[in-house]
């Protein structure tokens, strides 16, 4: 069988066991486990989907139950996968499939405002209460900030938050603008904590109005102002501006227009901190599976993609910093939370959509534990003397 040949030239440490839809059993690799984790296949077209395009036929085959995993668990087979796989391509056939597909894209994946708040309701409107079952309670929705691998996920989000105050280097009354505001968690917290103005942008309207009724609940409205709006539809000026995890939707083409208008919106003196999920390669595919199920437009940036559009808006790269095993943790806490709420999510949604988000929280937990995948924290100015020379205030 082809596939198990590929699959024991690529796995060198650890193992599994892969039974086909034919019944036979192949030793994967050398499993460490005296009864190893078993990949069962039941569908006959795997035999060759696997083979030609694993980073989306896995995935789908998952979901719709026509791959089942035995004698563990997704994250214990992910784990063995990705710790072999690492940064690099799963075989050349995927890698061509890919590349094909990310050409198509190039040419038909127009993140304009209508698109863009279409890609945004897909994911971020689907419910509510699906969130509340796995996020902490201020509904942060990215990588936390664990200064201690054992903090909880509560005290690892108020790091977060507590690190990006301190890198915007806020003064009292300052104007600052939140890019992607989400349920309003950053801008209600920098409000609580400082003395400026914000607002608070995002395209999803389920987060609008939640963001808008947790300012009133908080008698902060005076203070914040949330807005159903694009970064391109903006005109104001700002001393500071933030984004946390809006930068993967806006798409290669219009990163000169992001960084443009941060530019544009920014005072003289002003400091923008942006943070996003990036790849530490060079730029490549956006992963099939994640594009067409998760975040439809959404793209995780090599670093130089940013910095040739940051550079030629003008603003200056003052800071970076990278974050990696910070996200698997924080995903790690995401997936235990949601299956511990199985029954929860079955009134809600099917087996399938469970099984989906089960492969979305463990591979993109894996992604960060072993692959490309990494958080840049990018702090801009518009001037050299806009922030101290050292990091002490950040520290």
């Amino acid at each position: 069988m082809y596939l198990a040949s590929f699959l024991n030239k690529m796995i060198k440490q650890d193992g599994f066991l892969l039974i086909d839809a034919d019944l036979n059993k192949y030793v994967i690799g050398k499993p460490k486990k005296e009864l190893p984790i078993s990949i069962k296949l039941l569908d006959r077209k795997l035999h060759h989907k696997l083979l030609f395009s694993p980073d989306l036929y896995f995935g789908e085959a998952y979901m719709d139950g026509s791959l089942v995993i035995e004698n563990g668990s997704l994250t214990e087979f992910l784990d063995i996968a990705m710790k072999n796989i690492g940064r690099n391509e799963i075989n050349k056939f995927s890698e061509i499939f890919n590349k094909l597909r990310s050409t198509y894209r190039f040419f038909t994946n127009y993140n304009f405002i209508t698109k863009s708040k279409k890609n945004v309701s897909h994911h971020y409107d689907i419910s509510e209460k699906l969130y509340d079952l796995f996020l902490d309670e201020k509904r942060q929705y990215s990588c936390a900030y664990f200064q201690n691998e054992n903090d909880t996920l509560e005290i690892a989000q108020n790091n977060k938050i507590n690190h990006i105050i301190k890198k915007l280097n806020l003064k009292p009354n300052q104007k600052v603008l939140d890019i992607g505001s989400g349920w309003g968690t950053l801008a209600l917290e920098i409000a609580q904590k400082t003395q400026c103005e914000i607002v608070g942008i995002t395209l999803s309207e389920n987060q609008f109005e939640y963001s808008k009724k947790k300012a009133k609940e908080l008698n902060l409205e005076n203070q914040v102002e949330f807005k159903l709006l694009d970064y391109r539809q903006i005109n104001e000026k700002f001393d500071r501006i933030v984004s946390v995890g809006m930068f993967e939707h806006v798409g290669t083409k219009f990163y000169k227009t992001f960084f443009n208008t941060v530019n544009n919106l920014l005072h003289d003196d002003g400091v923008a901190l942006i943070h996003t999920i990036g790849s530490v390669n060079s730029p490549r595919s956006p992963h099939p599976w994640i594009t067409k199920y998760i975040f439809p437009g959404g793209y995780t940036p090599s670093l130089s993609q940013i910095t040739i559009p940051i550079e030629k808006s003008g603003l200056i790269i003052s800071d970076i910093e990278v974050l990696r095993m910070h996200y698997a943790h924080t995903l790690n806490h995401w997936k235990q939370r949601f299956l511990s709420k199985k029954d929860k999510v079955l009134e809600m949604f099917d087996e399938r959509f469970l099984r989906m988000w089960e492969f979305y929280l463990a591979g993109c937990e894996m992604a960060f534990k072993w692959g490309d995948q990494v958080v840049f924290q990018l702090q801009l100015t518009k001037k050299l003397t806009s922030v101290p020379y050292t990091r002490d205030y950040i520290y």
